[in-house]
């Protein structure tokens, strides 16, 4: 059985920094596509950071709104993802869901796996 488990949520100040992890257990996911969304209040969930194929290989996005202020990587032999925030302010504040894919994530249909989800409140 897959579990998808996110940790490292909680409540900061506007300019600070928080990281975020995602543990995969169940099976190994070296290959699989690992992405975050997130759910504020009100909202649609939306991607945050993703896979995307570029016809040469596979590549990393950056919804434009965390562009140049989160930053995601991965440790294959721990199956576990991390998701660095910097400069945060308060319209990040929502829920973040791990996400794991066979390969792309872009949409919430390309994934397989969702984690249960970690708030992440930042005040002004």
């Amino acid at each position: 059985q897959v579990h998808v488990v996110e940790s490292g949520g909680g409540l900061v100040q506007a300019g600070d920094s928080l990281s975020l992890s995602c543990a995969a257990s169940g099976r190994t996911f070296s290959s699989n596509g690992m992405g975050w969304f997130r759910q504020a209040p009100g909202k649609e969930r939306e991607l945050v950071v993703g896979v995307i194929w570029s016809g040469y290989g596979y590549g990393t996005y950056y919804a434009d709104s965390v562009k140049g202020r989160f930053t995601i990587s991965r440790d294959n032999a721990k199956s576990t993802m991390y998701l660095q925030m910097t400069s945060l302010k308060p319209e990040d504040t929502a829920i973040y869901y791990c996400a794991v894919g066979a390969s792309v994530i872009r949409t919430t249909e390309d994934v397989q796996y969702w984690g249960q989800g970690t708030q992440v409140t930042v005040s002004s």
